[in-house]
């Protein structure tokens, strides 16, 4: 009979105990408790700390672990380091802490030491449960999962590209991740890519950029034959670009602080580098003209969608942008005439905050809509790449990386080490592999190339597209059940509210920005769209006092009489002014009528562990 599993262990129960040295060795001595929540640092000699500075190592802070060996050939010590990155003020920071392992006469009995406490962290960082009785050998550590990293290297204010060789990088690198990394080149070349992927050979996709290129390679794996499958694909976003509303919503799924710039980036990298993963609503979008896109934020008309939009010419100023969009947006603002329908969720959701009923509007009345007019406009697409593209690089491949992928291609290997240890006499340190690849692991196996799909003519810089006159309407993707045909009268379990409306927002996370926190209730999968929507008369000093109060997600509480919300299953949006401005994940769309629907846990997002923190 098996032995029962093991049971999880207190957040406090020891799981490893020792008595390290450090390096240089003249340096104090510590003892270390591993934990399965921190590494616990206390320092014996030359003089026992009562309250030890910098004692607790919250694993939370850790990227990575690994072990090193002296170069000196008379030194039988053996050590191991972890990169952690520490919150200080000004932001986090990369710290290394290097411990010493020279209770044994023998380099080879230190060396196993150092790998059995460097592979007890390795596991408690990728959620491999350990018990305290339980042999710690290399073997328990998960294989690496190989990850396709693509980066949009002008998103935001042009430092995506930089950002992820200066933070990115380093970080996976030290989290022992395997990955290839790809600049893109031109508008929809990630769409491309993600369309004649080996799917065998990737654990996940990642995006280093703002919401539009995550958006491009979701509808590009729903854009295959094999899109069961493909949609299946972890994917995962690290904020370079303006918005980073996705980025936002993982980072406070991961339990840390609300965060922008440097500081967002590096939370999401570390939660990447812990492994995990949340299903995730997509939301199905059908537009006038017939064509079909998926969306994994927020579909938006009226003061959003201008401000977003008209907003693009600030770009070089990065997230700013966006509060210099909304101060010109309240100088001049306007109301939109619509119709707004939706399918009530048939479970109860929690409300934005607990205590405070959401006022709705007066005049919902539920309405036998009149057939959509037939579109008269052609579908208008910008580019999901942030800035004009640069020229193509050459490809560069670590030593030992398979075939280096189209583009710049980069294999996670061990980070640098030299210059972060040494001191005056102490000879140098150098890696010492923790594990050797299995046969099959991923960053040996030979890579199949990534064919592309047909390349879409690309836009010139400072215009937009060509319209066409016969929009492609998607075949692949899920089917919408719970819609009719646009222009098509609507159930009668639908609500329909017709007026003059200053905005409407339907969203699936939490996080309309970085900072933005739109449905503060909502989960990734919580099977719903929440929508938002502000009727004509409020003033622009409320308004205002929405938008602020929307960092802070309570801007529910406030009590405004015009804002008003609702769960959803599906809902059509049918504007009744002549012009407008309609978006989708921030990407400008064909304006006229158009109807989506929640598909519940279509695809996979990359999002680390859950935090402690509401």
């Amino acid at each position: 009979m098996a032995p029962p599993p093991a049971l999880p262990l207190a957040s406090s129960t020891p799981i490893l105990h020792g008595e390290f040295g450090s390096y240089p060795a003249h340096g104090p001595r510590f003892a270390l408790t591993l934990t399965v929540q921190a590494l616990h640092i206390q320092r014996l000699r030359p003089k026992p700390e009562a309250r030890p500075r910098n004692g607790l190592v919250p694993l939370s802070e850790v990227s990575g672990c690994g072990t090193l060996q002296s170069r000196s050939p008379s030194d039988t010590a053996a050590y191991f380091c972890v990169y952690t990155y520490p919150r200080r003020r000004g932001g986090r920071c990369r710290a290394i802490r290097t411990f010493r392992a020279d209770g044994a006469a023998t380099y080879e009995e230190n060396r196993a030491e150092a790998q059995r406490w460097a592979t007890a962290l390795m596991c408690l960082l990728r959620g491999v449960p350990l018990s305290g009785e339980q042999e710690i050998t290399p073997e328990l550590l998960p294989r690496r999962p190989r990850l396709l990293i693509l980066v949009n290297p002008f998103g935001g204010r042009g430092l995506a590209w930089q950002r992820c060789m200066d933070y990115v990088v380093p970080m996976i690198s030290e989290a022992g991740l395997s990955f290839n990394l790809i600049q893109t080149e031109r508008q929809n070349h990630a769409r491309e890519l993600v369309q004649g992927l080996s799917l065998s050979e990737w654990e996940g996709i990642v995006t280093v950029s703002g919401d539009g290129l995550l958006y491009e390679v979701l509808n590009g794996l729903l854009d295959r034959p094999d899109w069961k499958d493909a949609v299946r694909m972890p994917i995962g976003v690290l904020p370079c670009g303006s918005g980073n509303a996705l980025a936002g919503a993982v980072n406070h799924h991961g339990g840390f602080e609300p965060a922008v710039g440097v500081d967002l980036l590096l939370n999401c990298s570390l939660l990447l580098c812990r492994g995990g993963s949340k299903p995730l609503d997509l939301l199905s979008v059908t537009l006038a003209s017939g064509s079909r896109c998926f969306s994994f934020l927020s579909v938006a008309w009226g003061f959003l969608s201008d401000v977003d939009i008209h907003s693009e010419r600030f770009r070089a100023l990065g997230s700013a942008r966006f509060t210099l969009g909304a101060v010109l947006g309240l100088a001049t603002l306007h109301t939109y005439r619509g119709r707004l329908s939706y399918l009530p969720a048939t479970t109860e959701t929690a409300l934005p905050i607990p205590g405070h009923s959401l006022p709705r509007a007066k005049s919902e009345l539920v309405l036998a809509p009149a057939p959509a007019p037939a579109a008269t406009h052609s579908p208008l697409h910008r580019s999901v790449s942030d800035l004009p593209l640069p020229l193509p690089q050459p490809a560069l491949a670590s030593p030992g990386s398979p075939e280096p992928l189209p583009g710049l291609s980069l294999n996670g290997g061990g980070p640098e080490l030299t210059g972060d240890w040494g001191g005056a006499g102490d000879a140098p340190l150098s890696p010492d592999p923790l594990l050797p690849s299995p046969p099959n692991s991923p960053k040996t196996a030979q890579l199949s190339p990534i064919s592309e799909a047909p390349p879409e003519m690309p836009a010139s810089s400072g215009s937009p597209p060509p319209t066409s006159n016969t929009p492609k309407i998607s075949t692949w993707g899920p089917s919408d059940h719970l819609l009719p045909p646009l222009g098509s009268p609507l159930p009668p379990d639908w609500v329909t509210i017709e007026g003059e409306f200053v905005l409407m927002l339907a969203i699936l996370p939490s996080h309309l920005g970085a900072d933005l926190v739109a449905a503060p209730h909502a989960r990734f999968d919580d099977g719903v769209v929440h929508l938002c929507w502000v009727r004509s008369g409020i003033s622009r000093a409320a308004l205002l006092r929405i938008l602020l109060a929307m960092e802070h997600g309570n801007h529910f509480s406030l009590g405004c009489p015009h804002l008003s919300y609702a769960a959803a299953r599906a809902f059509r949006l049918e504007p009744l002014t002549p012009r407008g401005v309609l978006t989708v994940d921030g990407e400008l769309v064909e304006y006229g009528p158009m109807q989506a629907q929640v598909h519940p846990s279509l695809a996979t997002l990359l999002t680390g562990p859950a935090g402690q923190k509401p």
